[in-house]
């Protein structure tokens, strides 16, 4: 294991142990951003502690974060969703995580009311729970599952009937939404995962998952970006048809 991932897997447990203290608290404070989304005191104090721990280990690093913005680095960037389905942590639903990549090359989920977590380092493979995870060999659309977030989404951005169009070619639907959606492609529990809106931090990490284990990670629009403004995961071999039906 690289020192990067290693240490990146230690600030995964150091955000564990933040956002489970707080979970389902009665006091958990919560407000409202500008962009209409919610952000909890633990949002910001995972975010703290992984920055701060950052500026002691890797002072010559980038960092970006939902919460706090970026600081500028040397070149390499470390790229952070402190809680990823904060509107599911604030309900006390168990669906949330934390996301921590670097720049392409390392990619942690930790989802610790789920007990998982997974990994992966360009390279070096993905793993959940140090098991080592493949993405699936389904090559059929109807033979697949897709993971999505919710239908509102793709009809805001008026792709809501070729989603929909795709949704009743496939086997199985699920709104899981979020990170699971694409950790699930990794694992090969489903085969496609479609988010129309998403910000870096939201897909940083999730790219270099997907990629290590065998799947294919781009926009709607086919480019193998993070920073783009929406996210595909598959296992690869459905991801042409997935971006015609949008095309």
């Amino acid at each position: 294991m690289n020192d990067d991932l290693r240490l990146a897997l230690s600030l995964a447990d150091a955000a564990d142990a933040i956002t489970m203290q707080y979970f389902q608290s009665d006091t958990l404070s919560v407000r409202t951003k500008s962009d209409r989304t919610p952000v909890s005191e633990a949002d910001e104090a995972v975010e703290r502690a992984i920055r701060g721990r950052l500026e002691r280990e890797r002072p010559d690093d980038g960092i970006v974060g939902e919460e706090f913005g970026l600081r500028a680095g040397s070149g390499r960037r470390w790229i952070i969703d402190p809680i990823d389905a904060t509107k599911n942590y604030v309900r006390g639903i168990p669906i949330f995580a934390t996301l921590i990549a670097l720049d392409g090359e390392i990619g942690v989920v930790s989802a610790p009311a789920l007990g998982r977590r997974w990994w992966a380092a360009r390279g070096e493979g993905a793993f959940c729970n140090g098991r080592a995870i493949h993405v699936s060999a389904i090559d059929s659309i109807n033979d697949a599952q897709l993971c999505y977030d919710d239908v509102p989404g793709f009809e805001r951005f008026g792709i809501g009937k070729p989603f929909l169009h795709l949704v009743r070619r496939c086997l199985r639907t699920r709104g899981f939404g979020d990170f699971w959606s694409h950790m699930l492609v990794a694992e090969g529990a489903a085969e496609i995962a479609i988010e129309p809106e998403v910000a870096h931090w939201d897909m940083a990490a999730v790219q270099v998952i997907v990629e290590e284990a065998g799947g294919r990670f781009t926009n709607l629009q086919g480019e193998r970006r993070a920073d783009g403004n929406s996210g595909v995961s598959t296992n690869g071999l459905l991801h042409d048809a997935v971006l015609a039906a949008f095309a």
